[in-house]
């Protein structure tokens, strides 16, 4: 298969539907793209009813040009990592991995342009995360909630404002910064270095004052982040988890445990911000960000130190701070709805306490005129435990009164 064979298709893939987020090329399916949340399928001529398990390798190896490197992770580790260039159209991030003795192809659509924080609606704590000098800022989230884009919205505010030397260590690149007032040098893993503990080791001899590392994924990185951290360094990275309360137990997983008691302490020091979000269905089409942000002050520390008790929670603190800019999701919720951008089964199916966002709901409802209810005509039974004898007496005594 020639190049302009898979750039043809992959123009058609692009071009078939709005808001292409990521192309799909599995055996045993046609062609698929996800909008919107959704995969569809294509009829791209010469049309292919199913993709046969030939094609989808065929069509994985040409996309990775016989480079040795990623070739040898495929056949090693099962998958592999790579970008690829649609040129003058659109940048991808792709992983290849092998399953039921086939290969499947699943790629990214890079955005070319950097948004801004007001751009994408970010949380008004965003302008305050770009103002930090030094610290660990964690965006987290589930693959292709949006973690990335929202670190490159804060790159470029920092880019706007600071002369500052920037590092990013990424697999693959994604935005590309231009220089602006800050100077960016972004390396790519494969290519530029060969672990992110390795990359992030020496980024701390190359002046940085930003940091950015594409992904937190063993305990050699966070432990290298957190030096960076604690020598006067912003350090933004991501991690695959939920919540700020799973971030902080996930990264305290990754030491042994007479070790955790040291590492809090390290935490509390230099984490500074985690802003963990999620994509949820937008009333009208699309979809619409929802966000948990969890700053530090001294309740927030000490709780990092003690650890989470019944009374105590990082749910119960961050929504206590909502106006120092922290929120839980159930407020990000909450407000999402009150704006009309999400239904009410929306706000209910993803709501971290569904008790809380009930009654919340009901509220606005209340204060919009609106029923909170499907029940009505419910009447007192007076009669309710009454002999017969006396309901007799009772009624007889009332007519009497009405005469």
């Amino acid at each position: 298969m020639q190049q302009s064979q898979i750039d043809y298709i992959l123009s058609k893939m692009l071009e078939s539907h709005s808001n292409v987020s990521d192309l799909n090329i599995t055996a045993g399916k046609k062609f698929q793209v996800e909008s919107s949340g959704q995969l569809i399928e294509l009829n791209i001529k010469p049309e292919v009813n199913s993709l046969t398990p030939f094609q989808t390798e065929i069509f994985a190896l040409n996309l990775i040009d016989n480079d040795r490197r990623l070739i040898e992770d495929l056949i090693k580790r099962g998958s592999c990592d790579f970008s690829y260039q649609l040129a003058g159209k659109a940048r991808f991030r792709g992983n290849i991995f092998s399953q039921r003795n086939c290969y499947s192809t699943v790629l990214r659509k890079l955005e070319t342009t950097i948004p801004t924080i007001d751009q994408l609606k970010l949380p008004q704590a965003f302008q305050q995360m770009a103002l930090e000098k030094n610290g660990i800022i964690l965006v987290t989230g589930a693959t292709g909630s949006g973690k990335s884009t929202s670190l490159a919205a804060l790159l470029n505010d920092i880019n706007e404002r600071e002369a500052v030397h920037v590092i990013t260590l990424e697999d693959p690149v994604e935005f590309v910064h231009p220089h602006k007032k800050a100077t960016f040098n972004q390396r790519e893993l494969g290519q530029d270095f060969d672990t992110f503990a390795n990359g992030l080791r020496a980024a701390l001899r190359q002046a940085p004052k930003v940091i950015l590392v594409g992904e937190m994924r063993d305990r050699e990185t966070v432990e290298i982040g957190m030096s960076a951290a604690e020598t006067g360094h912003l350090v933004l990275s991501t991690l695959h988890t939920v919540d700020a309360g799973q971030t902080i137990n996930r990264i305290l997983g990754m030491f042994e445990q007479e070790e955790e008691h040291q590492i809090r302490i390290r935490l509390a020091d230099t984490m500074r911000w985690i802003a963990s979000q999620r994509l949820l269905p937008k009333e009208g089409g699309g979809r619409v960000a929802v966000f948990e942000i969890m700053g530090s002050n001294l309740q927030i520390k000490d709780m990092i130190l003690n650890g989470e008790t019944e009374e105590k929670t990082f749910y119960n603190t961050i929504a206590n701070l909502n106006p120092f800019g922290m929120q839980t999701f159930d407020q990000s919720i909450l407000a999402l709805y009150g704006q009309g951008l999400i239904s009410e089964e929306t706000a209910m199916a993803y709501a971290s306490k569904k008790a809380i966002v009930g009654r919340g709901i009901d509220t606005q409802k209340a204060e919009r005129g609106e029923k909170t209810t499907d029940i009505e005509g419910l009447t007192i039974d007076s009669a309710y435990g009454k002999t017969e004898e006396q309901i007799t007496r009772e009624r007889t005594m009332s007519r009497r009164r009405r005469k």
